[in-house]
């Protein structure tokens, strides 16, 4: 019998789930879990140094992404000071560095379909394509 079927559900932290791959796509799913733990998985970062990385993500998203991260044990949060401007540093807990595989076969498998079946494209490429300043056919 397989792992996720010995029981009726899963429960984790209080959570109950239908099975372990529901309980892992609410830990890390979404549009921007998986892309938090990515940029993490090196070093640890400010939140200022994540929005750099990501730019396209709000402020309000990437706040409630990191808190949601940090409640469920795949991030840690160390503030440093007391007075403002304090620094905070995230970085992977445990738990989120055993995901670190999964990441990168998530990106490994995404540059294998965008290699296939897509393009990468450069921002100031895409820029100057579409202001019409591309020499390219």
């Amino acid at each position: 019998m397989k792992t996720e079927c010995i029981g009726d559900f899963v429960k984790l932290n209080g959570e109950t789930y239908p099975c372990t791959v529901s309980l892992t796509m609410d830990l890390v799913g979404g549009k921007w879990k998986a892309v938090i733990l990515y940029h993490l998985k090196d070093e640890p970062k400010r939140y200022s140094e994540l929005r750099k990385e990501m730019p396209s993500v709000t402020e309000m998203t990437l706040s409630l992404q990191l808190k949601k991260l940090e409640k469920d044990g795949l991030i840690s949060r160390k503030v440093y000071g007391r007075k403002p401007p304090i620094k905070v540093i995230y970085s992977l807990t445990d738990l989120g560095k055993s995901f670190v595989p999964i990441l990168e076969a998530i990106t490994a498998w995404g540059n294998q379909v965008i290699s296939e079946k897509g393009e990468f494209v450069n921002s100031k490429l895409s820029v100057d394509v579409i202001l019409g300043l591309s020499t390219a056919t």
